[in-house]
C-alpha cells in the first residue's frame, strides 16, 4: 500500500521532515482555508503542491500530494439549499483542476453539521500517555443539559439519561467548558470559537430533515459529480461517520454496510468508492471490519487505519482511540484482505492497483504530551502507528510471498 500522512498544512505541528523520517512518501492534506462550496483554484492547489514538495531550507522534500482530505461537501448542497446548484459545478471545476494537478483520489464525508465527535480529547491512559475517547453518557450530558437541545433527553435510554443527571451534578464551571470545547472541536468553524447558540443554529438547519432526504441528497450529489470524476479518471471515496450512528438529532447515513451498498449502487462507476476507515466503522459492535473490506474491496480507493476499543456492547456506546494493532479491530486480517485486492488490481493491469493507506489518529505519547497538537494527530503516537502496520505488511509479505 502507498503509505501516506496527513499533514493540515505549515501550520501544522508535525513537519515535512518529520513526514519524511516517519517513511511516508504521501501526503493527504487539503485548502483548509477555502470557504466550502468555492472553487479550488489551480493557483491554491499549486501552492499546496509546492509545500508540500519543499523543505523550508528549500530542498525537495520527496514527497508529494496523493489524496485529498477532505474536499468538502457544503451544507448547502446537503440540505439543497441556498447556492447548492452553483456548489455542484464548483466542485466539478475542482476537480478539473485538481486532475491538471495530478491529483486523483479525493476523499469527502456528508456528515450533517459534525465530522467527528469525541467527549475527552486527551483521556489519561495506564500507559501514562492519552487517547481520544467518546463517553456515551458524558455526551448525553452536553446533549441534555448544557446544548439542551429540544428533545435530548427522549434520544437516550433512561439509564443513560438518569447517569448524564448525575455527571452533570458533579460538573463544575471548569468541568462544563471542557467537555463543550472537546464537543465543538469536531464542528466546522470550531477554530472560530462556536458557542452553543451557534451550535443550535446549525443543527436547526436539519429539524425537518429525515435520514431518506439526506440519502437522496447524497445520491443527487453523487449523480452530479461522479460523471465528471469517472470521465477524468478519478476516484471520490466517502467517509464514514464518525461516530458510525445518530447524534444530536441529525441524521446519519454512511455508518454500516448496508449504508455503503446504498449509495454505491445509486450510482454505479468505477469513480464512485469508499474511504475505509476501520475506526469509525469499527466504533460500532455489528459492523464486520473483514466483511465489510472483502465486500467492497474493489470501490476502496484510500484506508484509514486505526483502531478503537469499544467499551460498551451497544450499538451506541462509549469508545477510545486504542494502539493500531490492540483495539478491538483485527488489523492483521484487515491488511490481509487490503494487500489480496492489491494483487488481484495489479494482476487486472489497474492503474490504481496500490491503495493509499495512513495511519489514522493514534495516541499522544512521548514528545507528543503537552504538544497541543491538532487533535488525534500526534507525531509520535502515528509514527509509531505506522511502524506497527509496516510491520504486519512485512509479515504477511513473507509468509505469503504472492501478496508482493
Amino acid at each position: 500500500m502507498l503509505q501516506t500522512w496527513r499533514w493540515f498544512g505549515p501550520r501544522d505541528l508535525t513537519k515535512l521532515e518529520h513526514v519524511r523520517q516517519a517513511g511516508a512518501t504521501g501526503i493527504v492534506s487539503a485548502l483548509h482555508h477555502v470557504t466550502s462550496g468555492a472553487v479550488w483554484t489551480p493557483e491554491e492547489i499549486a501552492r499546496r503542491q509546492q509545500e508540500i514538495e519543499t523543505l523550508p531550507d528549500g530542498r525537495p522534500s520527496g514527497l508529494h500530494w496523493a489524496v485529498v482530505e477532505s474536499l468538502v461537501v457544503s451544507e448547502d448542497v446537503k440540505q439543497q439549499k441556498g447556492d447548492y446548484r452553483a456548489h455542484f459545478a464548483n466542485y466539478r471545476e475542482s476537480l478539473h483542476n485538481l486532475k491538471q494537478a495530478g491529483i486523483d483520489t479525493i476523499c469527502y464525508n456528508f456528515m450533517p453539521v459534525i465530522d467527528w465527535t469525541r467527549t475527552n480529547l486527551r483521556w489519561p491512559l495506564p500507559s501514562g500517555g492519552t487517547a481520544m475517547r467518546f463517553d456515551y453518557v458524558e455526551f448525553a450530558a452536553f446533549d441534555i443539559h448544557l446544548l439542551q437541545r429540544p428533545g435530548a433527553s427522549d434520544d437516550f435510554p433512561e439509564a443513560v439519561v438518569a447517569a448524564a443527571d448525575e455527571i452533570f451534578a458533579r460538573m463544575d464551571d471548569a468541568d462544563q467548558k471542557a467537555l463543550i470545547d472537546n464537543v465543538v472541536a469536531g464542528l466546522p468553524g470550531a477554530n472560530e470559537n462556536l458557542s452553543l447558540s451557534d451550535v443550535r443554529d446549525l443543527l436547526a438547519a436539519y429539524d425537518n430533515t429525515s435520514a431518506e432526504q439526506l440519502r437522496r441528497h447524497l445520491t443527487d450529489f453523487l449523480g452530479e459529480v461522479v460523471p465528471t470524476a469517472e470521465e477524468l479518471g478519478m476516484r471520490l471515496c466517502c467517509h464514514p461517520d464518525d461516530p458510525p450512528f445518530a447524534l444530536l438529532g441529525l441524521p446519519r447515513i454512511m455508518s454500516t454496510k448496508e449504508d455503503y451498498q446504498l449509495a454505491l449502487d445509486a450510482v454505479p462507476s468505477p469513480a464512485n468508492g469508499m474511504t475505509f476507515c476501520s475506526g469509525s466503522l469499527g466504533a460500532r459492535p455489528d459492523n464486520d471490519l473483514v466483511d465489510i473490506v472483502r465486500t467492497f474491496a474493489p470501490k476502496i480507493h484510500f484506508v484509514h487505519l486505526r483502531n478503537v476499543t469499544r467499551q460498551s456492547d451497544e450499538i451506541t456506546g462509549s469508545f477510545f482511540e486504542d494502539e493500531h494493532l490492540s483495539g478491538q479491530a483485527d488489523m492483521v486480517a484487515i491488511v490481509a484482505e487490503l494487500l489480496i485486492e492489491e494483487k488481484r488490481r495489479r494482476e487486472e493491469g489497474r492503474a490504481d492497483h496500490q491503495i493509499p493507506m495512513r495511519p489514522d489518529h493514534g495516541q499522544d505519547i512521548v514528545d507528543d504530551l503537552g504538544r497541543s497538537g491538532q487533535p488525534g494527530y500526534p507525531t509520535i503516537g502515528r509514527l509509531k502507528g505506522l511502524a506497527e502496520l509496516r510491520g504486519v505488511m512485512a509479515a504477511l509479505a513473507a509468509t505469503h510471498p504472492s501478496l508482493v
